[in-house]
């Protein structure tokens, strides 16, 4: 992930996630589908959406048939980690110790998660010990 990556507004992070999950090209009508459990958005809005993420280069647009399939472009992991830098940079100053210190301090992190956390970073430290 060598360039930087736009952040997008909600509701085209909406459908990024309607097409990363789905793992596989999808039609606009599959978009709609998935969205509509969330909210009900015009066609023509979701049309909308998808033309931006085009423009930025989020999505791939391939013409089968009658039907446009759509392809994401940028990965979902590549996206997570720019904007939980982002998020990290603007709102807790880099700090990752005082943003786990701010969900700990408003219960909303509990000893399971503590636990699960505290395993990631031995295996994440014992990673780097290997390298």
């Amino acid at each position: 992930m060598n360039k930087k990556i736009k952040r997008l507004p909600d509701s085209e992070l909406d459908i990024m996630l309607v097409i990363w999950e789905a793992g596989k090209p999808v039609s606009r009508a599959y978009i709609d589908e998935r969205l509509r459990e969330k909210k009900n958005l015009a066609v023509t809005t979701v049309l909308t959406f998808l033309s931006r993420l085009i423009e930025k280069g989020f999505v791939t647009c391939e013409r089968q048939g009658k039907m446009n399939i759509y392809s994401a472009a940028i990965k979902e992991e590549d996206y997570l980690a720019s904007e939980s830098k982002y998020f990290l940079e603007k709102l807790y100053r880099g700090s990752l110790k005082t943003f786990v210190a701010t969900l700990y301090n408003n219960n909303d992190i509990n000893d399971d998660e503590i636990s699960e956390l505290q395993e990631f970073l031995d295996k994440a430290r014992e990673g780097r010990k290997n390298d």
